[in-house]
C-alpha cells in the first residue's frame, strides 16, 4: 500500500523543533507523557500499563500515522515532546466522480508532554504539519476534532487558523462514562496562509 507520508522529505525542521516519522522504538518515550492523567484524559486510547500501551501502539502499526515532535536542545540533542497524528483519507464524492476525491483530505490530532506546555511548541508543530498537508502532500482540506471540554486543544486549532465547523451535543462517549459535546475544526488549502 502506498504511504502518503513518504511524499515528505523527513526530517522537517522548524525554528525550534524537528519533525520526523514516529517509529516503533519511540513507544517508551511517548508513554512517559501519555500515561499522565492530564494527557490520558483526552487521548483516544487510554492504558493502565506500558504493556497495554505497547499493544495499542504496535497494533496495525498505528504509530505510522504519527509525526514525532522533537525539541532541539542546547546540547545539540533532541527530546521527543509530543506527536501529531496525520491520517490522509478520501473526501466524499458522488459515485461517478468518487475517484477524484481519493486521498485529498487529512485528519490531524496531537498529544504533548505537559512539561513543555505554554511555550508555543504545540502550535509550532501543528502549524508545520498543516503546512505539510498543503505543501508536499498536496491535500485540499485538513480536519481536527476534540471534546468541547478540551479547551487547550480547540484553542490551539483557532490559534493556528482553523475554523470551527460544528459543535455537536453529547456526540462522544468519554471513558469516564459521560457523553460529551464535540467540536470539529477545519481549514482548506486556499484558506491557509503562506508560512514564511
Amino acid at each position: 500500500m502506498n504511504d502518503s507520508l513518504d511524499k515528505v522529505s523527513w526530517p522537517v525542521p522548524t525554528p525550534r523543533l524537528n519533525l520526523r516519522r514516529l517509529e516503533a522504538d519511540d513507544a517508551q518515550a511517548t508513554w512517559e507523557y501519555r500515561k499522565l492523567p492530564e494527557v490520558q484524559r483526552w487521548i483516544t486510547s487510554g492504558a493502565q500499563s506500558f504493556e497495554e500501551y505497547l499493544g495499542q501502539f504496535m497494533h496495525g502499526k498505528r504509530y505510522a500515522h504519527d509525526v514525532a515532535v522533537e525539541l532541539n536542545q542546547a546540547n545539540g540533542e533532541s527530546r521527543l515532546i509530543g506527536t501529531v497524528m496525520l491520517k490522509v483519507h478520501d473526501g466524499w464524492g458522488q459515485t461517478e466522480i468518487a475517484d477524484e476525491a481519493r486521498g485529498v483530505e487529512a485528519e490531524i490530532g496531537w498529544s504533548f508532554d505537559p512539561h513543555y506546555g505554554g511555550q508555543g511548541f504545540a502550535s509550532e508543530a501543528v502549524r508545520s504539519v498543516v503546512g505539510l498537508c498543503f505543501g508536499p502532500l498536496g491535500l485540499r482540506r485538513v480536519v481536527a476534532e476534540c471534546f468541547a471540554a478540551n479547551e487547550p486543544s480547540w484553542r490551539l486549532m483557532e490559534r493556528i487558523g482553523m475554523r470551527r465547523e460544528s459543535y455537536a451535543m453529547r456526540s462522544g462517549l468519554h471513558r469516564d462514562g459521560q457523553w460529551l459535546d464535540g467540536m470539529t475544526y477545519a481549514v482548506l488549502a486556499d484558506e491557509w496562509p503562506i508560512q514564511e
